[in-house]
């Protein structure tokens, strides 16, 4: 509110007042600023047009009447100043910002149909004094069989109908908290709202233990009698045998009755389970199918002794008694769905569980016999395979190496005549691939990938394949597919400027009418002006 007299002390009436036409600022000072992202509040000094505010000019007009009566500034004459020196001004919600009451307490919670009549819930209450709100929240208890957290989220807690809300002053320890139709009786306090309360003249109760919960007293009072879990238990079985393999070298039975098939014989003590596999090594050719048995838990002895051998799917109904690890005994013969196994060996991990749950059990490794050929013997050994042969090193050197070909289709058919093809060789494994250019009548794509391509007449069992002694720059080949009906005749046009190099470090391999074509057809093209490149074919692929 503004003063009523003017600076020359004339009252604010018509006539009485004169502009001051050397004030420039007319705004409003600011009294909150920011520091840090927090508010401060600042003392207001400058009125509206930077004058001083009304109390900075009666704290001037003070200062100075007390310099009058009592001397110049800094001079004492009665010693000790008793004057009080007054604290800035701080608003409330700023000198209670992050200030919480933190309240424990309880509820009881009733339930219906149930051997305990009611559960002790213990919960801890938040007071906010910025704005007066409340929070309560429920700790979380392990294998209490609830779902803890904030029960009640931050917001002013009403006191009765007439419009009035719960107040610091309103909480005390041993009251009942009314809150939306549960009651919560406080029970303790913290340190900081012990002090707090204090200093507003607040006398606090004493704190009260907290009531133990019937259920959990119950539970920890008779406690359930412990059982020795039995072997037999899959749970047990599976907790304590899981990830572990009794591994046993073997030779199966062959078509005449001997025992010349390397395996390996894995049973599984997570579920008795067994599966057999075939010996694979570096060096000997790996059969696509290398798992001899799946698998599978195998029976050992029928219920019935007239059970039906053409049944696909054994139930464990119809078996009394399944393979364990005490039938697989080394040097012996075990059979499993009917093919013998003769057990050599086992590893070391198999040896160790024997010795400790079997110990009757000699694990005792078996000699090859002698009807099994060395191969077959080394391969049980597992030595360590030869090295590859030179001509295998000689096609890794061939890695990534083409001969490309130009090439047109001997058709009848008019449509066929604009069609054009690349022919690739591979150096590396030897095989044929053909890429076909697209026209407007045909789509680009392979029309052979990666083939190995006999010649015609050559036999099933030993064919003779083409190489790139055969590809001469106007000659023809068969390239029989799956089929000889599907049978396609093809003329060479063009080659790459590489496929010639290659061939003359070759020359000793290669026919000369097929180097002569090469170079016949390579040096027509340098005498015509055309330039020759290694990639002259794969442009046009």
């Amino acid at each position: 509110m503004s003063s009523p007299w003017n600076n020359y002390g004339l009252p604010f009436l018509p006539g009485y007042s004169f502009p001051d036409y050397t004030k420039s600022a007319f705004h409003r000072p600011q009294t909150l600023d920011y520091k840090n992202g927090y508010p401060l509040a600042q003392r207001l000094s400058m009125g509206i047009g930077q004058e001083l505010h009304l109390s900075e000019q009666l704290s001037t007009t003070a200062q100075h009447l007390s310099d009058l009566s009592f001397g110049m500034p800094g001079e004492d004459p009665y010693g000790a100043s008793d004057r009080k020196v007054y604290e800035p001004f701080k608003p409330v919600y700023v000198a209670l910002d992050k200030k919480v009451l933190c309240f424990k307490a309880f509820f009881k919670e009733e339930f219906l149909n149930s051997s305990e009549e009611y559960r002790v819930c213990p919960v801890v209450i938040y007071y906010h004094l910025e704005d007066d709100t409340m929070t309560i929240v429920e700790p979380k208890e392990e294998n209490s069989g609830f779902e803890h957290g904030k029960r009640l989220k931050r917001q002013k807690i009403p006191k009765n109908d007439h419009g009035e809300y719960y107040l610091w002053k309103d909480l005390n320890i041993g009251m009942d908290l009314k809150v939306y139709g549960f009651t919560y009786h406080i029970t303790q306090c913290d340190d900081f709202t012990k002090e707090f309360m204090e200093s507003e003249g607040i006398i606090l109760n004493e704190p009260e233990p907290t009531p133990e919960d019937p259920y959990i007293k119950k539970r920890k009072g008779s406690p359930q009698p412990h059982t020795q879990p039995s072997t037999t238990d899959k749970l047990h079985q599976f907790l304590t045998m899981d990830g572990k393999v009794l591994s046993f070298s073997a030779l199966g039975e062959d078509v005449n009755r001997q025992y010349t098939l390397p395996v390996t014989i894995h049973y599984f003590l997570v579920d008795d389970t067994v599966e057999i596999r075939e010996v694979v090594y570096k060096g000997r050719r790996q059969n696509h199918f290398p798992v001899v048995m799946r698998r599978v838990k195998i029976p050992k002895k029928m219920k019935s002794e007239t059970f039906p051998t053409c049944v696909m799917e054994i139930s464990h109904l119809d078996v009394d008694e399944y393979y364990s690890p005490k039938d697989f005994q080394l040097g012996q013969t075990v059979t499993l769905l009917a093919r013998s196994f003769l057990l050599c060996d086992c590893d070391d991990f198999t040896k160790k569980y024997y010795k400790e749950n079997h110990p009757d059990m000699e694990m005792k490794p078996l000699e090859v016999p002698e009807k099994v050929d060395t191969p077959q013997k080394e391969k049980l050994k597992m030595a360590a395979p030869q090295k590859n042969p030179p001509k295998v090193e000689k096609n890794l050197e061939n890695l990534n190496k083409v001969l490309r070909y130009k090439a047109k289709l001997v058709s009848p058919y008019p449509e066929d005549k604009d069609r054009s093809f690349i022919l690739m060789y591979s150096l590396f494994n030897q095989t044929i691939s053909i890429f076909e250019k697209g026209t407007s009548s045909f789509d680009s794509g392979f029309l052979l990938r990666n083939r190995h391509v006999p010649k015609p007449g050559s036999s099933q069992e030993n064919p003779d394949l083409y190489s790139p002694a055969d590809f001469a720059i106007g000659a023809t080949s068969f390239l029989f597919f799956l089929s000889v009906v599907f049978s396609h005749r093809f003329i060479l046009t063009d080659a790459d400027l590489y496929v010639l190099k290659y061939l003359e470090s070759i020359s000793d391999q290669v026919p000369s009418q097929t180097l002569d074509s090469l170079r016949q057809k390579l040096s027509t093209q340098s005498n015509n002006g055309e330039e020759v490149k290694s990639s002259h074919v794969s442009q046009v692929f």
